[in-house]
């Protein structure tokens, strides 16, 4: 682990000293692998919701956020964020989970890194991916492990590497939270605490992007391009666009993409806030050959790569993302 600690050092003061040299951040395909490795190791057993490997996968996140050199948010005392989770049973007689108001046994944990802008009155960007899973299945002939390599520890990679990239430059204007949630695959309950808990008031969050199963290249899209889902309710995908992001509109409206990701649980809240995503229908989708050998690492690095200047921009500007007419949701669809 110390030797993990001090690799992941000298890569930050590489990327470090390439700013204060001026030259452009690169999003070294080493870096996204060692996050692949270890997130979908079978060692963390698929990151079950709210299991003691999704909270090892947490303090993971929580780790490199701290060695990265990012601060815990605003009324925090550390890079993570627990939310107790119960059982209960539903009208159907079927075993359920929810957030729960009372502490108890099972715990969900949000892993939670704050990078201070330079103007407190210019709002704050969020950038989230889930980094549960669904565990194992003991009923699965063979591999019992659901590794999750794509759904979500891509997602997870892409929101660190992208804290990696922006806390080695210069001060940016907003502040920037980097969120990786927990619970995802229970209904979205770590970015549902999170909106009711956020460490600043949602009114200051300018916009959220989340990161979704970008581990693998979407047929229906152009080359190296990823889904921005909800594309038509904002302003914020064509603005991206415009900076350099390799996004673009869903094509799989049918399926609803927008509201299938811990993006909705922001948007309901009235955040601008939408998924960038790879193959919306990736055939390893929730089965357990979502592992390593299914990525493709090179598409994803590229992808991750276009983010860095448009999200460095998006902090230091002074364009606030909007909803389209009729684009803000009012209620589950």
């Amino acid at each position: 682990m110390q030797v993990l600690k001090r690799i992941v050092v000298a890569a930050v003061l590489v990327g470090g000293f390439a700013q204060a040299w001026g030259q452009a951040w690169v999003v070294r395909p080493e870096w996204v692998a060692a996050h692949e490795v270890f997130l979908s190791s079978d060692a963390l057993g698929g990151r079950g919701s709210a299991t003691r490997m999704e909270e090892i996968a947490a303090n993971y996140v929580a780790s490199e956020f701290e060695a990265y050199g990012l601060k815990t948010a605003p009324g925090l005392s550390g890079y993570l964020q627990s939310a107790d989770v119960e059982q209960y049973m539903a009208q159907n007689g079927r075993q359920r989970v929810r957030l729960a108001e009372k502490p108890g046994k099972i715990k969900t944990f949000n892993a939670i890194g704050y990078l201070p802008g330079s103007d407190p009155a210019a709002g704050t960007i969020l950038l989230t991916a889930h980094l549960d899973h669904l565990g194992t299945d003991p009923n699965e002939p063979g591999d019992a492990i659901y590794n999750g390599a794509n759904d979500d520890a891509s997602g997870t990679t892409a929101v660190l590497e992208l804290a990696h990239a922006l806390a080695a430059g210069p001060q940016l204007k907003r502040s920037v939270l980097f969120v990786c949630y927990g619970s995802e695959e229970l209904g979205g309950l770590g970015s549902t605490y999170f909106g009711k808990h956020p460490p600043v008031p949602l009114k200051e969050i300018v916009t959220n992007v989340e990161f979704e199963m970008i581990g693998a290249q979407d047929p229906k899209m152009a080359k190296g391009v990823m889904l921005f889902s909800g594309w038509e309710r904002s302003n914020l995908g064509p603005t991206l666009k415009e900076h350099g992001a390799l996004v673009g509109p869903d094509p799989y409206p049918e399926q609803h993409f927008f509201q299938r990701s811990d993006n909705f649980s922001l948007a309901l809240m009235g955040v601008v806030a939408h998924t960038a995503a790879g193959w919306g229908l990736v055939p390893t989708y929730h089965k357990a050959n979502d592992d390593m050998q299914h990525l493709d690492l090179p598409y994803m690095t590229a992808a991750i790569q276009s983010l860095v200047e448009p999200m460095r921009w998006l902090a230091s500007s002074d364009f606030v993302p909007a909803w389209n007419k009729g684009g803000q949701p009012k209620g589950r669809e």
